[in-house]
């Protein structure tokens, strides 16, 4: 039985369907992660929290497996959805820990 991949299905198929754009777009982002001092781990923390920031669901999702992917623990991850609350309020910072457990709860032990 073939390894389901952890990347969405729509991403999947826009790589398939426009491999030269995604590809283009994968290299941009490696470009960008290399342009400055930032660690990985950093990198990831950064992103998660401009993820949340904006309120993009599937942003977070793809932060969060990334994060997972640099080493962060999942009570990391979730450290920074609760910083979340203070500025971006309860609900939203609940929202956010939903969104960190979507991913974690799906990854294999």
């Amino acid at each position: 039985m073939a390894k389901k991949s952890a990347l969405p299905s729509r991403y999947l198929e826009a790589r398939k369907r426009y491999p030269k754009v995604l590809k283009a777009y994968e290299s941009f982002g490696k470009a960008l992660e290399g342009a400055g001092p930032l660690s990985t781990r950093e990198q990831r923390l950064v992103k998660l929290g401009l993820a949340f920031g904006a309120r993009m669901e599937g942003a977070a999702h793809s932060g969060v497996r990334k994060a997972l992917e640099a080493g962060l623990k999942p009570a990391e991850i979730e450290h920074a959805a609760l910083l979340a609350m203070t500025t971006m309020g309860f609900p939203n910072g609940m929202a956010f820990l939903g969104w960190v457990r979507d991913v974690v709860d799906k990854k294999p032990k």
